[in-house]
């Protein structure tokens, strides 16, 4: 019965509406695309052009809602407010389960659709209340000095792959939905990793065209053939000569003619001013409808910023025909049919989302979840872990109670956070734990007094400026009674981020110089080094450090990243053995700054395990687990590497099973490439077979595309890319 009313009541709606419908783009029952020419019809070319802006006005005669397309989902729903704040993105990718990345952006796009659904019935939506979210980054991070970097699933192409396809699929909603849940974006499109301070000049003069379809496009071309996605943003460099959001080879030629790609192209944030703005891209001199007609012309449709305005003084004086406007706009308003967000809202299924759901009890509990799984073990030397909780221990490092540390950037504001040091008082009690913050994260450059003011960074209301460090001699009598010595250091997204207006040492306008620990930190952790007491090192970062001096001293180390709301609870669950650890690196952890190239050269000689000949500290996919596993001899059967692998210890956990490939004829080629993976959870002395689907498509050097290629092959397999911890087979396909 209660099937038949709300059939009848989605019945009676419909009738409602099309009673309403004065015209055909009125009727939702033709399509998106019958709608979209319907309307196009009827508008005048300024209000065309007023459409592709992303704060759309509304155009009351025609029954169109006043929308605002920028709204964002990094890693949740952010700067809007409360929301659950999952980890930042890097941090999820050492996670190295799409699955559990799938319930993340389930809810993420829950959450998005109740700010939606509240701001729509109080008739105003605004920037970040919409259905339009700009993300996932999939950009490799190419180099560790990026301060963007935390925003992307690491530096491998085929993870990022991986983890980008979940969380378009999860944004997005069913394909059975009448109506798309949320639409996502795939970001930076392309050749984009920085430098933060230059981007709005930078340009890309030389990359290889191996490394352009094996690296830069990889992930890209992949989502745009295997997904649905609803959006690509254009990048705010150039890519040989030309900026990426006026690039016609870009969009049009790569995105649009060879990949098919039927959806909408958005700009990054006042992009194509770059094209017309004196100390920037400045390819067209002061000529605002020229820029932005080039703009159109080249692929872009709806532009982030101010400049499109001037597209109908380009109409106006033939500079861009009309039509070209009305191929844009079609992509702009059919998106927001697909959506329903032109619809009345009862006819729309998720405008029923309750509101109660938004930072939920079971959307926090995923957020530890997701912590945990995040957390990456890289030493432990004299298995000092687990801890035991009848301890004294001596909490410090300027992250040990810092809750803004734990949220990234582009975060949304939970409940409640808890910090390290709380998570640690929660396991041991109050009475068992010293605190101290014991030094800086980093110090102000001596010539400035700048800090970060990134344009709606929802971290500008708690960063301040603490003055510059003195040189210190640290008085550690406080903690000599303590057990053992926990020290909570690393980074902060208050330093490394999106163009940010920082001058640390170590930083410069959210990219790193060095990717040393700053040195603030550094002396701090010598001096501890000098009790004689064992130390566990929790570092922070949306980044590699490296630690190669602190790793001789320190007999634990713990990457936590920027691990969100349950941070400190998920730090203490993995330090204390409530939780065993099974993160796996999603880049590579360098020993030093010789080991990285020119941050501005962006060919990928000697750069992330795939090319670079030296050591690494720490090797992409490497984590500690508290359980021991065992790999026995694989099989390969038409494209499925079958892998036995046995818990060998008494202490059930999670091994993330890794499988690399190589063409042996490829003698340029990269060392190793990961294409294939599965998480498997193995209880104690537990054996099991598993299958994992390889992808083979690497680079052909005769024909320069991504294929299987006939000819030998070696397949590698293991819990780790390092060469120690991989066995290999030999096949001939």
């Amino acid at each position: 019965m209660k099937r038949i009313i709300i059939m009848l009541l989605c019945a009676q709606a419909l009738f409602d509406a099309s009673a309403q419908n004065k015209y055909p783009y009125q009727n939702p029952e033709l399509s998106p695309e019958e709608r979209t020419e319907d309307l196009i019809s009827r508008l005048t070319l300024e209000q065309k052009v007023s459409l592709m802006n992303y704060q759309s006005p509304a155009i009351p005669e025609l029954g169109i809602p006043q929308y605002n397309w920028w709204s964002e989902a990094l890693h949740g729903t952010a700067r809007n407010g409360l929301a659950t704040v999952f980890p930042q993105a890097i941090g999820m990718a050492a996670s190295w389960s799409d699955a559990l990345l799938s319930e993340v952006f389930e809810i993420a796009s829950t959450e998005q659709r109740i700010k939606f659904n509240i701001a729509r019935r109080n008739k105003n939506v605004t920037r970040y209340n919409g259905l339009t979210v700009w993300t996932p980054n999939i950009n490799i991070f190419r180099d560790p000095r990026w301060g963007r970097g935390q925003e992307t699933y690491g530096e491998d192409p085929y993870l990022t792959t991986v983890m980008g396809r979940a969380v378009v699929n999860a944004l997005q909603g069913p394909d059975t939905s009448r109506y798309d849940k949320l639409h996502a974006c795939l970001k930076h499109f392309a050749i984009h990793s920085g430098p933060e301070p230059e981007r709005h000049v930078f340009n890309v003069e030389e990359v290889s065209y191996r490394d352009l379809n094996e690296t830069y496009l990889y992930a890209f071309e992949r989502l745009v053939k295997t997904t649905d996605v609803k959006e690509v943003m254009c990048a705010y460099n150039a890519w040989e000569g030309n900026p990426c959001c006026g690039s016609d080879k870009l969009l049009i030629q790569i995105l649009r003619n060879q990949w098919g790609y039927d959806g909408l192209v958005v700009t990054d944030c006042w992009a194509v001013r770059d094209f017309f703005t004196e100390g920037a891209h400045n390819v067209y001199p002061g000529d605002a409808p020229a820029a932005t007609a080039a703009s159109v012309r080249s692929g872009a449709d709806l532009e982030c910023g101010s400049a499109f305005p001037a597209l109908v003084e380009a109409v106006k004086t033939g500079i861009l025909p009309e039509s070209e406007i009305d191929d844009a706009l079609r992509r702009v308003l059919k998106a927001r049919f697909e959506l329903g967000e032109l619809d009345p809202q009862e006819l729309v299924s998720w405008s029923k989302i309750p509101d109660e759901l938004l930072a939920s009890d079971a959307h926090r509990s995923v957020a530890l979840d997701m912590a945990r799984e995040s957390m990456t073990l890289l030493q432990n030397r004299g298995k000092l872990l687990p801890l035991r909780k009848d301890a004294l221990y001596a909490v410090v490092g300027p992250n040990a109670a810092d809750s803004v540390a734990l949220w990234g950037n582009y975060n949304g504001f939970p409940h409640k956070t808890v910090t390290v040091l709380e998570g640690i008082k929660a396991k041991v009690g109050e009475d068992n734990v010293i605190y101290s913050p014991g030094c800086e994260i980093a110090s102000f450059k001596a010539d400035s007094r700048q800090y970060s003011m990134t344009a709606g960074n929802a971290h500008d209301a708690a960063i301040e400026a603490n003055g510059a460090a003195a040189k210190v001699d640290y008085d550690l009598s406080a903690l000599a009674d303590a057990d053992v010595i926990i020290y909570v250091g690393g980074l902060s997204p208050k330093l490394e981020g999106e163009e940010m207006r920082v001058n640390y040492d170590g930083f410069r306008g959210g990219d790193r110089t060095s990717i040393e620990l700053p040195e603030s930190q550094r002396r701090y952790v010598a001096a501890l080094a000098t009790l004689g007491k064992p130390i566990v090192f929790v570092n922070m970062s949306g980044s590699a450090v490296a630690l190669e001096p602190e790793s001789k001293v320190c007999d634990a180390i713990l990457q936590a990243w920027y691990a969100g709301e349950a941070g400190g609870t998920a730090v203490a669950d993995v330090l204390f053995g409530d939780y065993n650890p099974s993160g796996k690196l999603p880049l590579t952890f360098y020993r030093g700054d010789a080991d990285v190239p020119d941050f501005n050269n962006y060919d990928m000689t000697d750069r992330t395990y795939r090319y670079f000949k030296g050591k690494p500290l720490f090797e992409f996919g490497h984590g500690l687990s508290y359980s021991k596993f065992k790999y026995r001899r694989a099989k390969y059967k038409d494209g499925v590497v079958y892998v036995t692998l046995k818990n060998c210890s008494k202490v059930a956990g999670d091994e993330v099973v890794q499988v690399y490939a190589r063409n042996v004829a490829d003698v340029e080629g990269p060392i190793k490439s990961l294409r294939g993976f599965k998480r498997v959870h193995l209880k104690p002395r537990q054996k099991v077979t598993v299958a994992i689907p390889v992808t083979l498509d690497l680079y052909n050097p005769q024909t320069g595309q991504m294929q299987e290629t006939a000819g030998k092959h070696i397949i590698y397999y293991g819990g780790s890319s390092a060469d120690s911890a991989l066995k290999k087979i030999r096949i001939k396909i």
